[in-house]
């Protein structure tokens, strides 16, 4: 390996780094990652990121229209080295379309758009195969061992960034989650209160009546409980604190 073509490599690792720390959103991470990965892996002039969703496959991301309409006819034809990849979790490599047969509906449509060559590699995470990264080529032969190699690399950084990505994206919604029903506890609970007061009740009395009112008006509890409080105070029942996770007080 060449010190520029090192050189390339530990930049794009450093890319990918900077973007873990800016917690960026996934579209934008993925976006990123095409680009850079048509830099590192070179002579590829075009690279897509292929994943899956209900079933079927979708780019999620190009670094040019050549990468784009590539994966768009493999789709349409329902084959094509990134399926492939795709479906059975390995590295597919085109050296030569013109004389490559295992594709013949892409393989007639690919060389029209001037596609000779490519480079499929699964993308992973936890265990499962989400996404093929696909390098496109020009010309026959364009992917050396060198090439090949730093595209290996790259991709396996690249998964095991997307894993902290949308892990971090889950824990987001599991927060956002536990503040919901926080929220919704403390509506409820002020309604019961008021309910209790009212009717001169215990708590579990008073949950019944709001239960009931809720299931009469086909309302969501909390609905039913909110307007008890409003009606009450003349005020919108006041929200909960936020959610605060054990790390974020460490």
């Amino acid at each position: 390996m060449s010190n520029a073509a090192e050189s390339r490599l530990v930049s794009a690792y450093g890319r990918l780094f900077s973007l873990l720390a800016e917690s960026p959103e996934v579209d934008v991470f993925l976006d990123q990652v095409v680009h850079v990965a048509a830099e590192v892996v070179r002579p590829a002039v075009a690279c897509g990121l292929t994943m899956r969703r209900d079933g079927g496959a979708f780019t999620v991301a190009s670094s040019a229209d050549l990468a784009a309409r590539a994966d768009e006819i493999q789709y349409g034809a329902d084959e094509g080295p990134c399926l492939e990849a795709l479906r059975h979790g390995k590295v597919v490599e085109v050296t030569d379309l013109r004389a490559d047969e295992r594709w013949p509906r892409y393989r007639e449509h690919a060389l029209e758009h001037g596609i000779a060559g490519s480079l499929s590699l699964p993308m992973t995470v936890d265990g499962e195969t989400v996404g093929a990264l696909n390098l496109y080529a020009t010309h026959r032969g364009a992917f050396t061992d060198t090439a090949r190699r730093h595209a290996l690399a790259f991709t396996a950084q690249g998964a095991a960034a997307l894993t902290v990505i949308l892990r971090q994206a889950d824990q987001a919604l599991l927060h956002q989650q536990l503040t919901d029903a926080m929220t919704s506890r403390s509506v409820i609970d002020q309604a019961l209160g008021v309910l209790m007061g009212q009717q001169r009740c215990t708590a579990s009395e008073a949950f019944a009546l709001l239960r009931q009112a809720s299931q009469h008006r086909n309302r969501k509890l909390r609905e039913v409980a909110a307007e008890i409080i409003t009606q009450v105070s003349g005020e919108s029942p006041q929200p909960a604190p936020g959610f605060i996770s054990p790390r974020q007080h460490s």
